[in-house]
């Protein structure tokens, strides 16, 4: 099923707004109890305008988690370009999922509290396009981090260990912390990045 994007981030679109205020929303109030209609009201239009750029407040919830999903794979991809060792890569990857915005910590926190949307197929085909594209994202998300596991592997830089299961262990730990995380909170980025980091070498250190 082909994705579609029905509308543009024109001069006068409303799109990013009602975005931005979703992700607010969900991130401080929770999706369930984010009332749709109060979306609109922080963007200052009417209720049926949403419709025009998301078919429901769950269509909009699987666009916010695409997007941060598109985000994660820019920012893994920047993050190992030009690194030559995969040891320095990993740190350099694990480094950049922390180098955040409070609103990127509200999306992440968003994706990692309803992965499970994923798993069950939409009726509505807009929401179901979007899970697609989601799930594939989710995907390339894992390769890319098996691939920097193999490599890592084939250099000797790391333990012979299962790369899928490997990778999926990485990822597990360095995402689960946005299911937690508060900003303000007893423990900074900074001393989570460090954390992390050090546990995943452990991981796939020889």
């Amino acid at each position: 099923m082909a994705r579609q994007v029905t509308t543009t981030e024109g001069p006068r679109s409303k799109r990013g707004l009602i975005l931005s205020a979703a992700i607010e929303s969900f991130g401080d109030d929770g999706f369930e109890l984010t009332k749709w209609a109060s979306v609109a009201d922080k963007v200052g239009i009417g209720q049926t305008a949403l419709y025009h750029y998301f078919e429901s407040k769950v269509h909009c919830l699987l666009t916010i988690m695409s997007t941060e999903l598109e985000r994660s794979i820019t920012l893994f991809e920047q993050a190992i370009e030009g690194v030559d060792s995969p040891t320095e890569q990993l740190k350099a990857a694990v480094g950049a999922a922390y180098d955040v915005v409070p609103r990127e910590v509200l999306q992440m926190h968003i994706l990692q509290s309803h992965m499970d949307l994923l798993a069950t197929p939409r009726q509505s085909e807009r929401e179901e396009a979007e899970r697609q594209h989601a799930r594939e994202l989710v995907r390339g998300v894992e390769e890319r981090w098996t691939a920097l596991v193999d490599r890592g592997i084939a250099s000797g830089e790391f333990g012979q260990r299962d790369p899928v299961q490997t990778s999926r262990m990485l990822l597990a730990m360095v995402v689960s912390v946005w299911r937690w995380y508060r900003a303000g909170g007893p423990t900074s980025l900074d001393e989570i990045r460090d954390y992390v980091s050090a546990a995943a070498l452990r991981v796939v250190l020889p």
